[in-house]
């Protein structure tokens, strides 16, 4: 238990060999030396019917010479054995405790369970070494290897360069019983020591990191157990030199030294917040055995020297598109001497090892459902498909949901708005502040906002102020400020031949002019035609499920998400905000090796579209601007939300009546072979 797995064994059996015969890894270091206490176990006393045994503690062998032992140097919790030692002399039913449990359940930031089956690829092994012997000549390194293989099955092993001096000291220093860490990522590699310590070394650890181009995420994990020990995230440094991906291309293109330096920022903070993890899970930094990252392709590229340039032209030319393995000191990562360094495979030009990692998290392959997972940021990286077919593409959304190119807009911070509601038969607004639990319109909020302010408007709230700007009929299909709703609104101001919304007056004073509205359609036309390419090319008219991947994801409100047509129409309660899937991913792959695979097989497998080469991206682009959409119907949102009618407005804001202005000749060809 809790597995629930059974079988039948020869009364003598080890309880740890039967639970590894069924497949439920209890770990040991020390190979059956009951010395590292990994493998405790507890027995359950008691008929059960389920089972229709009855189990008992007569059915377990006493306590022996070398439990006593441990429980008199380290102790063991009453009603715990040590499951290399005792053996099975009749029915039993076990339970592997959840703080010893290899499987356990490891809890992701966002606060979802996921169980992630642990096979990491460093294993700790605890071997006594033979004293040398002037009758059989074999080196200190050659009888640790033999001893190796003959207690830990490790054939035809490699050594880290760096450790070939020590092995002698190390050996002798731990009067011949040492731990060696091993390393195997594939099984047809050949396995490497990467570590060598005297006596008994019972932690090893890892760590799985996201590198974003705005922030930098990292899980610090037991591999041992699978327990996460610490998370935490810092900002990328790479922002001095250029608030998006493009303009980060641009500054290597300008300066000689530029991808050098930031190379060294990124790894510089990757660094600071392995010190940081660490200071919160009381490690030791040079007990990190495995790293395993992942980033989008101009992240990846600068966190490993790679000059980035080809990717800010086309063909979008990836340098390596792969998976990469290193030793982590090669790129300057200050861990354990002999670690390991995996680096996930990019699936295309702008869509990264980040989208792989957010591929492996969420499994679109591995169901019947058709499933979209984008992950929304200034370059969109989106994945389609189910266990048939998934496909793949990027789409240049611009830094506008990030708060740039806004007028009154920021990133996420306290004091930035963050939720905007407006009542549609006064257009007056409501709205909350990160770092404030009340309302705009509570009384209390003036005095609980004084800390905070009110300083601006991030991304989650510029999708919800625009989408209740149209639900209101403040704004048209078209997105045009419709300038006769001064008459009924001091909110509707004229702002030069355009007009504004008020949302705040006072200091400072937040507008959503007409320049913010068009920028927030430009990039949210090109994210839907980006899906809808992909729809197309799978020939699809509607999709089962949305996944949004990504921090800005994490806060965006589905509904109105739909309402903007960000993305297309789908069961609202199949939307849903999946966090850091990246970095689940990431994590994923750090503590099953065979995660590493099944990503790089289905990486190979995804169909890579190039938006830039698709004729019909233009008009899909098109047909995108309106809200929700020029000509894509929406019967699962107006079942949930009431869309407004269709009214024309000028560019210069003057309403005119109901009637659907004629249809362009593209936009007519577009409805026929959408009928």
């Amino acid at each position: 238990m809790p597995s629930g797995k059974r079988g039948r064994f020869a009364v003598g059996t080890p309880i740890l060999e039967a639970a590894r015969t069924l497949g439920v890894y209890v770990e040991s270091v020390c190979g059956g030396r009951a010395t590292c206490g990994r493998c405790q176990v507890e027995v359950q006393e008691g008929s059960f019917a389920k089972h229709k045994i009855v189990s008992s503690l007569d059915h377990i062998s006493p306590r022996g010479p070398k439990e006593d032992r441990y429980n008199r140097v380290r102790g063991l919790p009453e009603g715990r054995r040590l499951s290399c030692s005792a053996t099975i002399q009749g029915d039993l039913v076990v339970d592997v405790p959840q703080d010893v449990q290899v499987n356990a359940q490891v809890v992701r930031k966002a606060a979802t369970d996921r169980v992630i089956e642990r096979n990491a690829a460093v294993q700790l092994c605890y071997v006594e070494v033979e004293e040398p012997d002037m009758h059989k000549p074999l080196g200190d390194l050659d009888r640790l290897k033999a001893v190796l293989e003959k207690d830990w099955g490790w054939k035809d092993l490699l050594i880290a360069p760096h450790l070939i001096p020590q092995v002698q000291g190390i050996l002798r220093k731990g009067n011949w019983g040492v731990t060696a860490a091993i390393h195997r990522d594939m099984d047809s590699s050949r396995p490497f020591i990467i570590g060598l310590y005297p006596g008994l070394k019972n932690e090893a650890y890892g760590i799985a990191c996201d590198i974003g181009s705005t922030t930098i995420a990292m899980h610090l994990v037991s591999l041992l157990s699978g327990r996460i020990v610490a998370s935490s995230g810092t900002s990328n440094p790479q922002i001095r030199f250029g608030e998006d991906l493009m303009s980060r291309v641009s500054y290597v293109m300008m300066n000689p030294d530029g991808r050098e330096a930031m190379t060294k920022a990124v790894r510089e903070a990757v660094n600071k917040l392995i010190g940081k993890v660490c200071a919160e899970g009381n490690v030791d930094r040079h007990d990190i055995f495995d790293c395993v990252f992942v980033g989008n392709p101009i992240m990846h590229h600068l966190f490993l020297g790679i000059d980035p340039t080809e990717l800010g032209q086309a063909p979008f030319a990836l340098a390596v598109s792969g998976p990469l393995q290193y030793w982590a000191q090669e790129i300057d990562i200050e861990v354990a001497l002999g670690a390991r360094l995996y680096m996930l495979p990019c699936i295309a030009g702008h869509v990264g090892a980040d989208a792989a990692g957010a591929t492996l998290s969420e499994g679109p392959y591995r169901q019947d459902k058709m499933m979209l997972l984008v992950d929304v940021g200034t370059n969109a990286e989106i994945v389609l498909g189910n266990s048939t077919r998934v496909v793949a593409a990027s789409s240049p959304t611009g830094p506008a949901f990030e708060g740039a190119e806004i007028s009154s807009g920021q990133r996420a911070a306290p004091g930035a708005i963050e939720r905007v509601r407006i009542d549609p038969q006064t257009l007056e607004p409501k709205f909350r502040v990160i770092g404030v639990d009340k309302w705009s319109d509570e009384e209390g909020f003036d005095e609980a906002a004084k800390t905070t302010g009110v300083t601006g408007i991030c991304g989650s709230a510029i999708i919800e102020v625009v989408a209740e700007m149209y639900l209101a009929g403040v704004i048209s299909e078209d997105g045009v400020v419709d300038g006769t709703m001064a008459e009924r609104s001091p909110r509707i101001i004229a702002n030069g031949r355009t007009f504004s919304y008020l949302l705040r007056d006072g200091e400072p004073r937040i507008t959503v002019t007409q320049n913010d509205i068009r920028a927030i359609q430009l990039a949210k036309a090109a994210l839907y035609a980006g899906v809808k390419l992909l729809m197309e090319k799978q020939g699809v008219e509607t999709v089962d499920t949305i996944r949004f991947a990504g921090a800005f994801g994490s806060f965006i409100d589905p509904k109105y998400a739909m309402v903007l047509g960000l993305i297309p129409d789908c069961e609202l309660s199949e939307v849903k905000a999946v966090g850091n899937a990246a970095g689940t991913g990431a994590l994923m792959a750090l503590l099953n090796r065979n995660h590493r695979r099944e990503i790089e097989i289905e990486v190979a497998s995804i169909e890579k579209i190039e938006t830039a080469l698709e004729p019909n991206f233009q008009q899909l682009f098109v047909n995108a601007m309106a809200m929700p959409n020029k000509i894509d119907p929406f019967p699962k949102l107006s079942q949930a939300v009431t869309l407004p009618p269709r009214k024309n407005v000028s560019e210069d804001g003057i309403a005119g009546d109901a009637t659907p202005r004629r249809r362009s000749r593209e936009e007519r060809a577009a409805r026929r072979n959408r009928d």
